[in-house]
């Protein structure tokens, strides 16, 4: 089956909760992840693939937005899941963006990919609501660091939709790729493990688990890689894909060696 989201002739270059915002004084406005401006400056770059985190209103409004409460990018206070649409969509993050709702996310840029981290059980009804009326099937890709959340919202689907590995399946994977078993995928199993490079002190990512990785037909994505030279070592390394932060700097890496799959023209304008 073709995975459209994964469809790419280069690694994927995805801009963490929007990327940074680098103002014309050259500082870095990290206040305002996760809003409409911060994934429009990604878009202007040449970016196709935005990553972003959903929470459910205590209503069932699905917003994009990291944290379980308002408190540490808002000028308001409270839990997600407590309040009301009418109450969220009166925060401003850094004091002067509203929390976007993922539909206008999906509405607004219907050419762009988005790369969805289930932050709550409560998100997974509203995601598939939301998938149905925008007809967005094919440019998401879906994934959560709670195993148990992340397999019911396979089961819940009704459509074909890409997701990444849960914490239990990249445990599985490591192992695989340590003592060389493989087992073959089941039909809605994850097209792609998207990891760091540690956990504590425990190195995740290594060459043999890119290998057996791609022996399954999985792509390696990695997260959150903000350093240029980290970043050439892991594209030589063979990932399928970098998370980052440091939107700027990834995509001049890939411009540099030929392999940057964004708009390209975009790119060269805005270095």
């Amino acid at each position: 089956m073709t995975h459209a989201y994964l469809s790419s002739p280069g690694p994927l270059a995805l801009a963490h909760r929007g990327g940074w915002l680098t103002d014309d004084q050259g500082v870095r406005h990290t206040e305002l992840e996760n809003t409409a401006v911060a994934f429009q400056h990604a878009v202007d770059m040449g970016y196709t693939h935005l990553e972003t985190d959903v929470h459910a209103t205590s209503d069932g409004v699905l917003m994009a937005f990291h944290d379980d409460t308002l408190d540490r990018t808002t000028d308001m206070n409270g839990a997600i899941a407590d309040l009301p649409y009418r109450e969220v969509a009166r925060a401003r993050v850094g004091g002067r963006e509203p929390v976007p709702l993922l539909e206008d996310l999906l509405g607004s840029w219907p050419h762009a990919r988005f790369n969805i981290d289930l932050k709550s059980d409560g998100a997974v009804a509203p995601l598939i609501e939301v998938l149905r009326r925008t007809d967005a099937w094919d440019r998401v890709c879906v994934g959560s660091f709670d195993q148990n959340r992340l397999d019911r919202a396979r089961r819940l689907l009704p459509r074909p939709v890409t997701t990444s590995c849960g914490p239990v399946e990249v445990a599985r994977l490591r192992v695989a790729s340590l003592s060389g078993l493989l087992r073959p995928l089941a039909p809605r199993a994850p097209r792609c493990a998207q990891i760091p490079l540690w956990q504590g002190s425990f190195p995740v990512l290594s060459r043999d688990l890119i290998h057996t990785a791609h022996r399954l037909g999985v792509q390696v994505h990695v997260w959150t890689v903000n350093e240029p030279q980290v970043m050439e070592r892991l594209l030589d390394a063979g990932v399928d894909g970098i998370v980052t932060d440091n939107i700027t700097a990834l995509r001049d890496v890939l411009v540099r060696r030929g392999r940057w799959t964004g708009d390209t023209a975009t790119a060269h304008r805005n270095r």
